[in-house]
């Protein structure tokens, strides 16, 4: 076959280029999942492993455990909730407000949204017909993105769903060390759960840097570092607590 007449291969684009603004909310939520087991991890595993310096009885770490696990995860979905709730109310009133002009002041949104395609590099002529079209098809839907960087109407965030999420994430996340002081008999109990504490931590450490696309170690050893913090300083609490109690 003659060099000459092949012809070079096409770029490839992924198809979630295409949806960049829903892979980007995907990773967000992604992110706060990660970072809500990582909550879990460390606060539920910081609280049993200081009781069980104090004490290794069984019941005295199921109550710590679970008090914790159940605090936490309702901490974190009412939070959540709250927070969601109040962000869908603004993007309502934005939604609201960006209608209402619509209706009112056509002419002037449709020059806000040719200047806005101005801005973006297009020419004047062709901002105008981009824009003049856009409010044909939807021009809500072309200021919302354009104009405020939002999705439609339907792609409001649920705040029900961002608390289950959150909650479940936490949940997740508790379980682990939860099962290993619990479970993990005699000497072994405390030295196991900071294991698999670290195991975990380094687990969610190297999901957030892959999922935020930022160096690798450096967030493990970041996440790693601060978890054993928070077990060593609360081990040592319990130790001398038991030891006065005693």
């Amino acid at each position: 076959m003659n060099a000459n007449n092949v012809r070079p291969a096409e770029p490839q684009h992924p198809a979630a280029d295409a949806h960049s603004g829903d892979h980007s909310q995907r990773l967000n939520w992604l992110r706060a999942g990660v970072l809500g087991a990582n909550d879990g991890v460390v606060s539920t595993a910081a609280l049993v492993v200081g009781v069980a310096a104090a004490t290794p009885e069984f019941t005295p770490l199921l109550i710590a455990g679970v008090s914790a696990l159940l605090a936490g995860a309702m901490s974190m979905a009412v939070g959540e909730y709250v927070s969601v709730s109040t962000q869908r109310d603004t993007e309502k009133a934005l939604i609201a407000k960006e209608r209402w002009e619509l209706e009112q002041m056509p002419e002037q949104e449709l020059e806000e949204l040719t200047q806005l395609y101005q801005a973006k590099g297009l020419q004047r002529e062709t901002a105008e017909q981009v824009a003049r079209e856009l409010h044909e098809h939807d021009a809500l839907a072309a200021h919302l993105e354009t104009e405020l960087h939002m999705g439609g109407e339907d792609e409001l965030t649920n705040p029900w769903v961002a608390a289950g999420a959150s909650a479940l994430a936490f949940t997740l996340g508790a379980i682990l060390p939860l099962l290993a002081v619990l479970f993990v008999p005699g000497a072994a109990k405390i030295p196991v759960t900071f294991a698999v504490v670290l195991v975990a931590l380094g687990i969610t450490g190297w999901l957030s840097a892959k999922l935020g696309q930022a160096p690798v170690r450096p967030a493990v050893l970041r996440v790693i570092g601060g978890g054993a913090l928070a077990l060593l300083i609360t081990f040592a609490i319990g130790s001398l607590l038991g030891t006065s109690v005693a």
